[in-house]
């Protein structure tokens, strides 16, 4: 069965006895340092493994290539945040019509998620035990989103919204984790050339430049009457670049196994993305990536940062900083756990 990673510990929290530790049909050590920290940290409890990791989402930007140059714009440069919005500026002025960005602003904390997550911060702590989300990385974060959209860069946009700016050309830029490029290239067929990727900006120039979002994993129920077989399946698909990077063909399944990057595909020219190595330029970051547990609770933090996200971008609070305290005292009565100090 396929688990989100971010919701993983609900599963094990809520239903122990669910799943089987992959450990005791041969998911060993060695194996299990085929993938990157920030992929385990979910799936693992103690010495137990009730998941291997599948799909992964290094984040990355997709962009126009068309639309930057107009605004003679080269990626390259953008190395921070503030340098994104320069480029941005730019870029709306030589294409009018055309916004730098979009997030889902109301229905989803994605963007708030993936800049904290590349500045170390998360809602809860590397254990699971208390509440981080109002730690300076994760204020960084809320700041530097509402600083975009007040820079008139940054329009709300759902799912289907985004797709829709895509392929109209409304939109210069797209931050998502790497299985986005699917999403690009077979609903905007008729743009091919016109896209390309780079690294996610950050706070600073030598910062990070590396986040996730998404990304599953499979696990067997421990009522299955063929956990063998199960195991077989998982060991090939998932641990062995044969497996990984046929699904990465196939469906672009961004895979979690970092010796995936050593296969020839990944190094290959991909035409739709104007000759650019682009599973090799977003495959690249897996290892720097920061490990941020969901917990149990993800869900209920969640609800409370859409909130508190949706009032500060409004002009509700002052500052990040007393945002994201409101968010941690809610989280905190909801669900038990103390404040970091």
């Amino acid at each position: 069965m396929s688990i989100e990673n971010h919701k993983a510990s609900i599963f094990w929290n809520r239903f122990p006895d669910c799943l089987t530790d992959l450990t005791k049909l041969g998911y060993n050590d060695s194996l299990k340092k085929q993938f990157p920290d920030f992929k385990r940290a979910e799936l693992e409890v103690g010495a137990a493994a009730y998941a291997m990791p599948w799909d992964s989402g290094p984040v990355t930007m997709f962009y126009r290539r068309d639309l930057y140059e107009k605004a003679g714009v080269d990626p390259a440069t953008i190395k921070t945040w503030d340098d994104f919005i320069a480029a941005g500026k730019k870029i709306s002025a030589a294409n009018p019509g055309v916004v730098m960005t979009q997030a889902d602003l109301n229905g989803d904390t994605e963007w708030f998620r993936m800049l904290a997550n590349e500045q170390g911060c998360g809602y809860f702590s590397s254990d699971s035990q208390s509440i981080t989300v109002n730690q300076p990385g994760c204020v960084k974060a809320l700041d530097k989103v509402k600083g975009i959209k007040d820079a008139g860069l940054m329009t709300a946009a759902n799912w289907n919204e985004k797709i829709q700016a895509n392929t109209a050309s409304k939109v210069a830029s797209q931050l998502y984790g790497g299985w986005y490029e699917g999403t690009v290239r077979s609903t905007s067929p008729d743009l091919a050339g016109k896209w390309g990727v780079y690294p996610m900006p950050s706070m600073t120039a030598d910062g990070p430049h590396a986040a996730n979002l998404g990304g599953s994993s499979l696990a067997i129920a421990s009522g299955s009457k063929h956990k063998e077989a199960a195991w077989k399946y998982l060991e090939y698909t998932l641990g062995t670049n044969e497996g990984q990077v046929t699904m990465l063909k196939s469906f672009g399944l961004v895979p979690s196994l970092l010796t995936a990057v050593q296969d020839p595909f990944v190094n290959q020219p991909q035409p739709y993305w104007g000759g650019q190595k682009v599973w090799a330029d977003i495959l690249a970051t897996l290892p720097k990536i920061h490990p941020s547990p969901g917990t149990q609770y993800f869900s209920d933090a969640d609800e409370v940062i859409k909130a508190v996200q949706t009032k500060y971008l409004a002009g509700g609070y002052p500052n990040g900083k007393a945002a994201l305290d409101d968010a941690a005292q809610q989280i905190a009565s909801a669900t038990g756990l103390p404040l970091a100090k």
